[in-house]
Order: structure tokens, then C-alpha cells, then sequence
């Protein structure tokens, strides 16, 4: 068996501390009092959300009076943009009406001027733990939410099928069939395509059943050009398009450090829907390469494409792209979003590009680590 690294999400991760204040003085002292964090500054409520909106903020410092934007409306803004984000108010007012105001907007704590380090380092370490609950409060919600959609998207995909084997059985059994029809057997046919149907959301069950713990990464050797080729051999879709081309175009790379079940999934997610979204003729073209760093897999088809306006959909939850404007879409719509899940976990990227008649070309990109890196 291959030695296999586990790796916790947020393992050597420094938490990062965004200070707020139009005062230097202010935010040199702070950043000198909370050693051991990622410290960094603001000398307005503009530039902290131009911050801040760049991701990684885990708890935000902010003075009250600050020219052209409060501290009471940058907290405000701030909780808009993230609910479970923690945010510490510093003021060297006391007036009641600036911290009800304060409170109102959601402030999770207070720290008077002048400061006291030692407070300060407190306020933040309780800060932090504060924010660990709210997370997992949140998380707990979306989970129970996430349950109860998916549970009725399960009765949805399998009610059509199993009303159309139902409905074919009960005129079996009440002699309507004649071996010798032609209709009676297309819909025999059609019968054995809803049975293969049901057959195929059990297994898309049974694999989101094994990859949705994303908790962590268990790291080990792996050759990303044998992932490709496993993909293609273990895909439902390539055997329902002969007649679309396969292109190679394959570097051969070391083995990498990666867990190889997330990303194989990611992988097969991509590779699937370039075979499912072609036409019955055209070609797939699978390119794998590093560059430096960075490892990329991209996969082009010459398929129906994506609109524009689709294309910021296609990785949410649930979320299905209806290119015949039918209205029955095959499938649970949580593949490219547990792909990009699990491509994220481990510091890469996948993105789309598309055009509508003329395909889609999908991007992974990963950090190339070797098993002899530290």
C-alpha cells in the first residue's frame, strides 16, 4: 500500500487579522501585539473592503471614527458580505448610542482606547474561537439544508422512472403486450433504458456517498496522466459516443502528491461531461502538462456549449445545464461542484470557457508537489 500523508483542512494554516484605523500609530501597535497571526492593514473603510474582499480575513479591527466611512457602516458592509465573520469594534467612546449602534450592526466585541495589548491579544483569541462556532453553526445549517434538497431531488429523478417501469408492468400483467408489435417493443426498450437509468443514480449515489466527507486530504503518490486514462476506461458516457474522436496530448510526469480519490473524481467529472455534451460526431481533446509548479488537465469538446450568462452556475450545488431545453435532465447536478470542491482542498483552480455551438474547453489547475518536498 502506498504511504499515504493526512492532511486536516486548516493544518499550518496562520489565521490572518485585518486592522482598520486612520491612525498608523495604532495599527503598528496592534500588529506588534498579536505576534504569531497574519496582520494586515487598513487606513480606511474603502481600502479594508478592497481587503477583504480578496478572501482569507478571519477577524476584522476596526476604530469607530474614520473619515469617510465609520467603523459602525464598514461593520455593516463587512456582515452583508459574510455573516460568520467576527468583528471587534475598538473606540475611545463611551457613549451608549455608538455602542447600541454597534451592537445593532452585529459587532461580536469591544476594546477601549487606549489599548491594552494584553486585552487585545484576549479579545482576538476569543474572537477566533468565536468564529470556529459560528462556522460550524452555519455549517450545521447548510448541511440540514443541503439534506432536505437533496432528498428532494432524489424523489424527483426517481419518480419518472420508476412511474414509467410501473405503468409498463401493469399492462404486462394485464396482457396488453404483443412480442410481435413493433411498439410494444420500443416500449420494452424504453422500459430496459429507465431500469439502466435507475441503475446509474445508484452508483452517482454510492459515489457521492464515498467523496462527500471533505474534511481532509490523505496524500500519497499519484501519476496524473494513469487518473486521465482510468477515467476514460471507467466512463459511462465514452461508450454512448462512438463517434467522437479522442486526442492525447498527454506530458509524462512524476508522481505527485494528491489524494487520489478526490481528484480522480474531479477528473472523471470533466472527462464525463465532455462525452455527454457532444454531438454524436467531433472529437475530445485531453491535454495534460506542468509548468513549474503548476500541473493543468484541460478537456475541450466540440460540443452544444454554454451560454455566458450560464457559465457562473455550472459549479453550484444541484445545478444542471439544459442544452436541448427540455426540461429532463438526467443526473443530481453535484459532480462539477464536488469537483471543484475537492480541486480547491488542494490549493488549485478549475475553470470554464465556452461558447454556445462551439464546445467547452475545462481547466484544472495543481500544485505540483513531489513526494520528496517537505
Amino acid at each position: 500500500m502506498p504511504e499515504t500523508n493526512q492532511l486536516q483542512a486548516g493544518d499550518q494554516v496562520s489565521r490572518s487579522i485585518l486592522i482598520v484605523d486612520d491612525e498608523a500609530i495604532i495599527r503598528d501597535l496592534c500588529r506588534k501585539a498579536l505576534k504569531g497571526y497574519t496582520v494586515l492593514q487598513a487606513g480606511n473603510g474603502e481600502e479594508a473592503l478592497e481587503i477583504f474582499a480578496k478572501g482569507g480575513i478571519d477577524v476584522v479591527l476596526t476604530d469607530v471614527m474614520m473619515p469617510r466611512m465609520t467603523g459602525i457602516e464598514l461593520l455593516k458592509r463587512l456582515k452583508e458580505m459574510d455573516p460568520t465573520l467576527v468583528v471587534i469594534v475598538m473606540t475611545g467612546f463611551a457613549e451608549k448610542e455608538i455602542i447600541l449602534n454597534a451592537l445593532k450592526a452585529d459587532a461580536d466585541d469591544f476594546i477601549s482606547k487606549p489599548l491594552n495589548l494584553l486585552q487585545l491579544k484576549t479579545a482576538v483569541d476569543k474572537a477566533l474561537d468565536k468564529k470556529a462556532l459560528k462556522e460550524e453553526v452555519a455549517n450545521l445549517r447548510n448541511l440540514d439544508r443541503l439534506k432536505s434538497n437533496f432528498l428532494s431531488l432524489i424523489s424527483h429523478k426517481f419518480r419518472t422512472p420508476i412511474t414509467s417501469i410501473s405503468l409498463f408492468l401493469q399492462n404486462l400483467s394485464g396482457g396488453v403486450y404483443d412480442p410481435d408489435n413493433p411498439e410494444s417493443r420500443r416500449n420494452l426498450g424504453l422500459v430496459h433504458e429507465e431500469a439502466c437509468y435507475l441503475e446509474r443514480l445508484v452508483a452517482d449515489l454510492l459515489a457521492f456517498t464515498r467523496v462527500m466527507d471533505t474534511g481532509g486530504l490523505r496524500l500519497e503518490p499519484v501519476l496524473l496522466g494513469d487518473l486521465v486514462m482510468e477515467a476514460l476506461q471507467t466512463s459511462r458516457e465514452v461508450p454512448r459516443r462512438p463517434g467522437v474522436e479522442t486526442r492525447f496530448d498527454l506530458e509524462p510526469l512524476p508522481e505527485l502528491l494528491f489524494d487520489r480519490e478526490k481528484i480522480a473524481f474531479a477528473i472523471k467529472q470533466v472527462i464525463d461531461n465532455a462525452y455527454k455534451f457532444s454531438r454524436e460526431t467531433g472529437k475530445v481533446a485531453i491535454s495534460l502538462t506542468r509548468n513549474g509548479d503548476l500541473c493543468r488537465i484541460t478537456v475541450e469538446d466540440g460540443g452544444e456549449g454554454i451560454a455566458r450568462e450560464e457559465l457562473p452556475k455550472v459549479f453550484e450545488k444541484f445545478y444542471q445545464v439544459d442544452t436541448a431545453k427540455t426540461g429532463q435532465i438526467r443526473g443530481f447536478g453535484l459532480g462539477l461542484y464536488y469537483a471543484r470542491q475537492f480541486v480547491r482542498l488542494h490549493g488549485g483552480t478549475i475553470s470554464m470557457e465556452s461558447e454556445p455551438g462551439r464546445g467547452t474547453r475545462v481547466t484544472i489547475t495543481l500544485p505540483a508537489q513531489s513526494p520528496q518536498q517537505p
